[in-house]
């Protein structure tokens, strides 16, 4: 979570690119994030050139040789005159990351950028801010896409399609739950900024990093496709992470961000996931998503695949009916719905949905969420289904967990309250769910037959299984309560008596 003072840093850089003539917001984030993204470059060469000084580990230098690559670092260039700092920027630093990893997907995201920043002096306050603004965020690269949902919130129609990027610790929740391992294709068909692939490339290193083969890791950065002297592929590419994104913006960003974590070579791509464009069937071991939660498509656009699975046009339930089509047989997902997906009923696709994953597939989990986690965004309630795919069936019980708390506030401020944080006990729970058998109705988690379920027409309300226990309460006797009403009405016209009477003795003197 982004703090006041940081807000305020980014308003200011803000204010200084609109005074520069940059008034589109739009323009604004993307000229914001390429240099966001020069900053963070010179960073991780740094970082590169103190391990092999300590460590002597060999690596491949970022920028080029002499005195060329030092003018290119941000470390150099921001201490420049304006005039002299543009002309770097706009004619040297900017022309080079275009072309950086080659034939990357985050050269080909670049193809047709364009450096839209044209005075000089608004170009060193920005640089200068942006200087400032990034060592808020230095200890977790992560914590970037904050500050991006809060740059988007300022577009006028930011939230309208229930864009809404969800939460690194949410994300990390549901990452740790679904568990990647080593090898393991994983994708997030809906991916703003990449964050779920970001989480999921740092639960790969901080849990599997010290056994991965070297296999394991050409796999985790990522494998070019093979092509011959006329361009044609001979070996297509291998990819650990995959994702699509509709705006050409976020598929930006997603590039950066990637690259910056190491995934050289991602499988991203600008496309509508839930459209004809995309074929992909039976590919990934691990979907990981919060697609957008409210919205149509065109039924005409609409893959057939989809529609046998779920016969609508909101995103929310097409999204999961696209998830099972690209998860190989055995694959895992883990996405955030709309608490509509979970019980609505005024149309069939939601029942439809519902009965699918519980009958031809094997529903795991449902994690009702807070309605306060998404906000200052959002106050949508959600919740996270897991399941698995089989396409033979498979649901015996499901887990049920209520979240009350996520470790902040739930209003707009979300400060940090530990006091009431539920992350660290859905994660120990689900690590023993055989415990999980042995707890009634009336805590906040336990299972559930597939049964009942059933017998609750797909119901995944969390208040039709959970039991309410109601405290009694004894109340005393009409006859005694009409008593008190009795002694009440005459002390009141008893005192209204007395005020009548000082006023009159006011008007007599």
């Amino acid at each position: 979570m982004i703090t006041g003072a940081t807000k305020s840093k980014v308003d200011d850089i803000w204010q200084r690119m609109w005074e520069g003539g940059i008034t589109n917001p739009l323009e604004v984030i993307t000229q914001l994030t390429y240099l966001m993204f020069m900053r963070q470059l010179d960073d991780r060469e740094l970082e590169a050139e103190q391990n092999e000084a300590m460590l002597g580990t060999q690596h491949e230098p970022i920028f080029p040789a002499g005195e060329e690559g030092r003018r290119m670092r941000w470390s150099v260039f921001k201490d420049m005159e304006a005039g002299e700092m543009l002309v770097e920027v706009r004619d040297h630093v900017f022309p080079f990351i275009k072309t950086l990893g080659g034939d990357s997907p985050f050269a080909a995201t670049m193809s047709d950028a364009t450096f839209g920043i044209s005075n000089a002096k608004t170009l060193q306050k920005a640089v200068s801010g942006i200087d400032s603004l990034m060592n808020d965020f230095k200890t977790n690269m992560g914590d970037l896409g904050d500050l991006y949902e809060y740059m988007l919130n300022k577009l006028s129609t930011a939230g309208q399609n229930g864009q809404f990027r969800t939460p690194k610790h949410i994300r990390d929740m549901m990452v740790a739950m679904a568990d990647p391992q080593p090898g393991e294709l994983i994708c997030d068909p809906a991916m703003g900024t990449a964050g779920f692939l970001i989480s999921a490339e740092e639960y790969l290193r901080n849990y599997h990093g010290g056994t991965m083969t070297p296999d394991d890791w050409a796999l985790f950065r990522g494998v070019p496709d093979e092509k011959d002297e006329q361009g044609n592929t001979v070996e297509p590419g291998r990819h650990q992470f995959a994702g699509a994104e509709i705006d050409q913006t976020m598929l930006r960003i997603s590039a950066m961000n990637l690259m910056l974590h190491g995934i050289d070579y991602p499988d991203i791509r600008l496309l509508n996931s839930v459209s004809e464009e995309n074929t992909v069937k039976s590919r990934f071991d691990l979907i990981l998503a919060n697609p957008p939660f409210t919205g149509s498509v065109d039924k005409e656009d609409i893959d057939s695949s989809l529609k046998a699975i779920c016969d609508s046009k909101q995103t929310e339930l097409l999204f999961v009916a696209l998830f099972l089509r690209m998860l190989k047989i055995g694959g895992r997902c883990a996405c955030i719905v709309p608490n509509g997906v979970l019980f609505r009923t005024n149309s069939k696709a939601y029942r439809q949905l519902r009965q699918e994953l519980v009958e031809r597939q094997q529903l795991r989990a449902i994690i009702y969420m807070p309605s306060g986690v998404f906000k200052p965004y959002s106050g949508v309630s959600t919740a996270v289904l897991v399941f698995t795919k089989t396409d033979a069936g498979g649901t015996d019980k499901v887990w049920l967990y209520n979240m009350e708390g996520d470790g902040y506030t739930l209003d707009d401020k979300r400060d940090p309250d530990e006091a009431h944080d539920d992350i660290p006990d859905v994660l120990k729970r689900w690590k023993h769910l055989g415990e999980e058998e042995k707890r009634d109705r009336k805590q906040k988690s336990f299972m559930v037959p597939k049964q009942e379920i059933v017998d609750n027409d797909y119901d995944f309300s969390f208040n039709k299984y959970v039991e309410t226990e109601y405290e009694r309460v004894e109340y005393p006797p009409t006859s005694e309560i009409l008593d008190d009403l009795d002694k009440l009405n005459k002390q009141m016209a008893d005192g209204l008596a007395e005020l009548r009477s000082m006023l009159g003795g006011e008007k007599n003197d």
